[in-house]
């Protein structure tokens, strides 16, 4: 396979880095996963990986590029994301401070809210127009070769945020107070705000 696909071995490095660093996914897959459990995780982490595999997709068969041709486009993408991160981190500050034991119900992301998210960030079209330029290639193949490239990301950022989603689970065994919760869920939003805001300032 790697004779007719030469890029998916890098493209297999990249995607392991691109999933497996610290980002807005990745923390909301560790808050939920502390607050609520693995179980509360894995909509978010299926949403979020099924919806970059898909944009993947999309700007492989053209869809994306007025991102670079309208600026503006892409500035008023930037916005709605780094508000919609902006209200999900409050909703992770002001949540309740109960013990993690007690703590069976509350506002969740879900799959939909993680898919969109992604849908709405530019970063994530930004990621899909480079791997679809630097790793798709040209002629015939390509499109067979951005599907692949959809597939594996797909394949490969699950176990990433599932890895995320057992680090919070693994938190969990400290957050039996409930200052203990209340201290983790005011550093997650502080996390979460900052990580949507330094995208924009930076």
């Amino acid at each position: 396979m790697l004779s007719s696909f030469p890029t998916l071995l890098p493209f297999l490095l990249f995607a392991f880095v691109a999933s497996i660093t610290p980002g807005p996914t990745n923390i909301l897959v560790l808050s939920n996963s502390a607050r609520y459990g693995v179980g509360a995780a894995l909509p978010i982490i299926f949403g979020a990986c099924a919806s970059a595999a898909t944009l993947v997709l999309l700007v492989g068969m053209g869809v994306g590029s007025s991102l670079t041709a309208w600026p503006a486009l892409q500035s008023v993408m930037q916005w709605a994301g780094v508000a919609w991160l902006s209200y999900l981190a409050w909703q992770i500050i002001r949540s309740p401070a109960e013990a993690i034991s007690t703590q069976k119900s509350g506002a969740r992301l879900g799959w939909v809210g993680a898919a969109s998210l992604q849908w709405i960030n530019p970063k994530t079209w930004m990621m899909a127009l480079a791997v679809v330029s630097v790793f798709a290639g040209a002629g015939e193949d390509r499109l067979i070769h951005v599907i692949n490239l959809s597939w594996v990301f797909f394949l490969i950022s699950l176990p990433c945020l599932g890895a995320w989603a057992l680090l919070g689970a693994g938190a969990s065994r400290w957050l039996r107070s409930p200052r203990a919760v209340q201290r983790f869920n005011r550093c997650m939003g502080l996390v979460l705000l900052g990580s949507a805001w330094l995208s924009v300032l930076a």
